[in-house]
C-alpha cells in the first residue's frame, strides 16, 4: 500500500496504461483504481479547504420521477456489486415506470386543523371511496325502488287532496268526481310508464327526456326538456318536503296540540312548516352526500314502511267498506256551492290530480345506477313503481269518496287513516311512515338532478364542476346546489304545499310530452322489431300528455304556473351561453397542423426584488438555472434604500444586470406593469418570464403583517399576454 502512496499522479497514469496493455488481473486493477482515487482526493484536500454545505445545493439533482431510489451495494468479492431498487414512498404511491397510483394515505392532510376537518367530514359523509368502487355503489331493484320510486309512490299522499281542493267550490256533491279523475290519471300513468320502459331500453346511458329530445328533436328541444326536468326536480324537493312537514303538523293537530299558537310566535317566513322543511332538506342532503348506495339503504326503511302501512290501510279500509263500518272520525262539513260543475272544473281537477305522475321519468334518467343488466332491472323497477302508484292513488281516492271527506286542517290521507285505524298506535305509525316517505321523496330528485347536471356538464351546457364526483362518488356539486335552491324556495313560499303545487305539474308534463314525441321520431328512424306498435303507443301518449300540459298551463297559470313558464325559456340562454364559452375555449386550445408552438420560446427573464436578502438571492439562483440573460428590477421609492440595494447587488450578485426604476409618486404596481409592457412591446412574440421571490410565513395570521407583494403581482400578471409568472417560495421557520 505504501507503494501506491509513493507514486505521483503522473506515474500512476503510466502504470494504469501498462496494466491495460498487459491485461493485468481485475483484482489488481481494482486495487490500483482505489489507491489512485484516494491519493487524488488526498491531494485535493490538501490544496483547497472544504466549503460549508449549502442547504439549497443539489436539491434538484438525482430526482427520479418514478419515486424509486437506487442503492448501490458492494459485494464481498470484486464483480459482485449490485443495485437494489427501493420504493420509500410506496405508502403514498403504488406502481412505477411512468404510471403511479395514489393511495388513500396520500390524501391525508398535513396540518392538525386540516386533518380535523377531514375527520369531521368523514364522520358525516363517510371515508372517501376509490373510483374503481363505482360498480359496487350501484343499486339493486329493492334499493332502486326506494331511491327512484319514493317520489312517485308518495304522490298518492297528496294528489287526491289536490284534486278535491279544486272540486270543493261545487259543494259536497261534486267531490265524488275525484275518484273518476283518479281512474283517468291511473290509465294515463300506465301509458306513460310503458313509454318510459321503451326509453330505458333504447337509451341505457340515462338522461331520460333530455337525451331522447336532443337526439331526435334537436338541440333546442333537448335543452327545453332539460330545463323542465331541472325545475321539476327542484319542485319535487320543495313539494315533497313541505308535504312531509304538513304531515307532521297534521299529526300534532290530531293529538290536540295547538300549532297556531306555536306558529304565531315565529317570524312570518320561518313558521313551523318552514323550520321542519329546512331540517329535512339538511338531513336528506347529508344522506345523499354519503353516496347513492348508502342513501338507498338509509331511505329504504321509510319507503317500505310506507308501502306496507299504506297497503294495510287500503286492505282494512276496503274490508270496512264491505262490512259497512267505515265512517269518518269527524263528520265532514257542509260546503257552500260557489259554482256549478262544468267541464272546465273537471279538467282542472284532473290536472291537479295528475301531479301523482310526477317522478315517473326518474328511473329513465338513472339507468346507469342499476346493477347489470341495467336496462332490464330498471324496467322491472319502473313497472313495480307504476303499479303501486296506480293502486294506491285509486284506492285512497275511493275511500275518501266513500266517506265524503273534505280537505281541512288534516290532510285527506290522514283523515282516511284515522277513519280506518282509529287514533291508536297504527295511525301514528302510518303518519310517521307518510311523513318519512314524503320527506325522502325528495331523494328521487337528489338522485336524478345531480346526474342530469353531470350529463349537461359533459355536453358543455353546465359548468364542468357538476360532472365531478365527490369523496363518496356522488355528484356533490349538484346535490348541494339542489338543496340550496329548494331551501330558498320553501322559505319564499313559507312551506305552503298548495302554493307550491301549482308550480309542479308544468315541468312534469312538458318532459312527458317531449319524451314521447322524441320516441315517436326514434321509432320512425330505427324501425326495429315491433316499431309500429311502439310508435302508436308513443304517439297517443304524446297527444294525451301534450293536451294535459295545455290544460295545466291554462288552469294553473294565474296560480303561479306562469313562473315556470317564464323560467324555462330563461334558463335556455344560460345553457347556450355556457356552451358557447366552452366551444370558444376548445377552439382556441385546438392544435392545428400549421399552428403548433415552437420547440423553444425566446424569453426575457426579469427578477423584481424589494430588497437583497436570502429569498431574493434564491430567486436569482433559480433564474440562473434556465436563463443566461437575466435582469434584476427594483422599483425605488426611497433613494437611500435604492443605493444600499446597489451595494448589496455588487457584493452578492455582481454578474447580474440591475435596473432601478424610480417612482416619485411612491407607486409600486403601475410602474412595474408599465415596465413589463414596454419590454413586451419590443418583442411581442417573445415571453417575459417574471421570477418572483416569495417568503411564506409559518402561521396564517402572520401573512397580514406583510404587504404580500408577490400575491398582488401574480394576480396583476395573470391576464397579461405572453407573460409567465414563476413564484420561488421560501418558507420561514417558526
Amino acid at each position: 500500500m505504501y507503494l501506491a502512496y509513493s507514486f505521483q499522479p503522473s506515474a500512476f497514469s503510466i502504470l494504469a496504461k501498462v496494466c491495460i496493455i498487459f491485461k493485468l488481473n481485475d483484482n489488481i486493477i481494482g486495487k490500483l483504481k482505489c489507491y489512485m482515487t484516494n491519493d487524488s482526493n488526498h491531494g485535493l484536500n490538501e490544496q483547497k479547504p472544504k466549503q460549508a454545505p449549502n442547504p439549497d445545493q443539489d436539491k434538484g439533482q438525482n430526482i427520479n420521477p418514478d419515486l424509486t431510489v437506487n442503492e448501490y451495494k458492494r459485494g464481498a468479492r470484486p464483480g459482485d456489486n449490485y443495485v437494489r431498487k427501493q420504493k420509500p414512498y410506496r405508502h403514498l404511491f403504488r406502481g412505477g415506470s411512468g404510471h403511479l397510483v395514489a393511495t388513500a394515505e396520500s390524501n391525508t392532510a398535513e396540518s392538525k386543523l386540516q386533518r380535523g376537518i377531514q375527520n369531521l367530514k368523514a364522520a358525516f359523509i363517510g371515508t372517501p371511496l376509490f373510483s374503481k368502487d363505482e360498480i359496487h355503489e350501484r343499486l339493486t331493484k329493492v334499493k332502486a325502488l326506494a331511491v327512484f320510486g319514493s317520489d312517485a309512490i308518495s304522490s298518492c299522499a297528496y294528489a287526491t287532496e289536490a284534486s278535491l281542493m279544486v272540486l270543493i267550490v261545487a259543494g259536497n256533491g261534486a267531490l265524488h268526481i275525484s275518484f273518476y279523475t283518479a281512474l283517468a290519471v291511473a290509465l294515463l300513468l300506465s301509458m306513460v310508464a310503458f313509454s318510459y320502459r321503451q326509453t330505458v331500453y333504447a337509451y341505457p346511458h340515462g338522461g331520460g327526456s333530455y337525451n331522447v329530445s336532443r337526439q331526435n328533436l334537436g338541440q333546442m328541444a333537448g335543452l327545453v326538456a332539460a330545463a323542465a326536468l331541472m325545475l321539476d326536480y327542484i319542485m319535487t324537493v320543495a313539494v315533497s318536503i313541505a308535504a312531509g312537514s304538513f304531515a307532521v303538523t297534521s299529526a300534532l293537530n290530531a293529538a290536540g296540540i295547538n300549532i297556531t299558537a306555536i306558529t304565531s310566535s315565529l317570524p312570518p317566513f320561518f313558521n313551523l312548516n318552514v323550520i321542519l322543511s329546512l331540517i329535512f332538506i339538511g338531513l336528506i342532503t347529508l344522506g345523499n352526500l354519503r353516496g347513492i348506495r348508502e342513501s338507498g339503504s338509509i331511505f329504504a326503511v321509510p319507503t317500505y314502511l310506507f308501502i306496507f302501512s299504506f297497503a294495510g290501510m287500503l286492505i282494512v279500509g276496503v274490508i270496512k267498506v264491505l262490512t259497512h263500518s267505515l265512517v269518518p272520525a269527524t263528520p265532514p262539513p257542509i260546503l257552500a256551492i260557489a259554482q256549478p260543475v262544468t267541464l272546465w272544473l273537471v279538467l282542472r281537477a284532473f290536472s291537479a290530480g295528475a301531479v301523482a305522475m310526477s317522478g315517473t321519468e326518474a328511473i329513465s334518467n338513472g339507468v346507469p345506477i342499476f346493477k347489470p343488466p341495467e336496462s332490464k332491472n330498471a324496467a322491472i323497477t319502473l313497472t313495480v313503481m307504476a303499479s303501486l302508484l296506480g293502486i294506491f292513488f285509486v284506492g285512497v281516492s275511493f275511500l275518501s269518496n266513500h266517506m265524503g271527506l273534505v280537505p281541512g286542517n288534516q290532510s285527506i290521507v290522514s283523515q282516511v287513516a284515522l277513519a280506518v285505524f282509529g287514533q291508536n298506535v297504527f295511525y301514528y305509525i302510518f303518519q310517521i311512515a307518510t311523513m318519512g316517505v314524503l320527506v325522502i321523496a325528495a331523494n328521487t330528485a337528489f338522485a336524478d338532478f345531480p346526474r342530469l347536471s353531470s350529463v349537461l356538464a359533459r355536453d358543455n351546457y353546465m359548468p364542468h364542476v357538476f360532472s365531478n364526483r365527490g369523496d363518496r362518488l356522488a355528484f356533490s356539486s349538484g346535490i348541494l346546489f339542489l338543496g340550496t335552491i329548494s331551501a330558498l324556495l320553501l322559505v319564499v313560499f313559507r312551506g305552503n304545499v298548495d302554493s307550491l303545487i301549482h308550480l309542479y305539474a308544468v315541468g312534469v308534463f312538458l318532459a312527458f310530452s317531449m319524451s314521447d314525441t322524441g320516441m315517436v321520431v326514434h321509432w320512425w328512424k330505427t324501425r326495429g322489431k315491433g316499431w309500429k306498435t311502439s310508435i302508436l303507443i308513443n304517439g297517443v301518449d304524446a297527444i294525451l300528455t301534450s293536451s294535459i300540459l295545455v290544460i295545466v298551463v291554462i288552469t294553473k297559470f294565474m296560480f303561479g304556473a306562469w313562473i315556470i313558464i317564464v323560467l324555462i325559456p330563461a334558463i335556455i340562454p344560460i345553457f347556450l351561453f355556457i356552451h358557447h364559452h366552452y366551444d370558444r375555449v376548445a377552439q382556441q386550445l385546438k392544435i392545428l397542423p400549421k399552428h403548433v408552438p415552437p420547440q423553444r420560446i425566446d424569453q426575457f427573464v426579469l427578477v423584481p426584488i424589494d430588497d437583497v436578502n436570502y429569498a431574493s438571492l434564491r430567486a436569482i439562483s433559480f433564474a440562473r438555472s434556465f436563463a443566461k440573460d437575466i435582469t434584476v428590477l427594483h422599483i425605488a421609492t426611497d433613494a437611500a434604500r435604492a443605493e444600499k440595494i446597489q451595494q448589496k447587488m455588487q457584493m452578492y450578485a455582481p454578474d447580474m444586470k440591475l435596473v432601478i426604476v424610480e417612482s416619485p409618486l411612491r407607486a409600486f404596481m403601475r410602474p412595474l406593469l408599465n415596465y413589463v409592457d414596454a419590454l413586451h412591446k419590443q418583442n411581442p412574440g417573445g415571453f417575459v418570464t417574471i421570477i418572483l421571490p416569495e417568503f411564506i410565513t409559518a402561521h396564517w395570521w402572520e401573512r397580514f403583517l406583510h404587504n404580500r407583494t408577490a400575491e398582488q403581482l401574480t394576480q396583476a400578471f395573470k391576464k397579461h399576454p405572453n407573460v409567465a409568472v414563476v413564484n420561488v417560495p421560501y418558507l420561514l421557520q417558526e
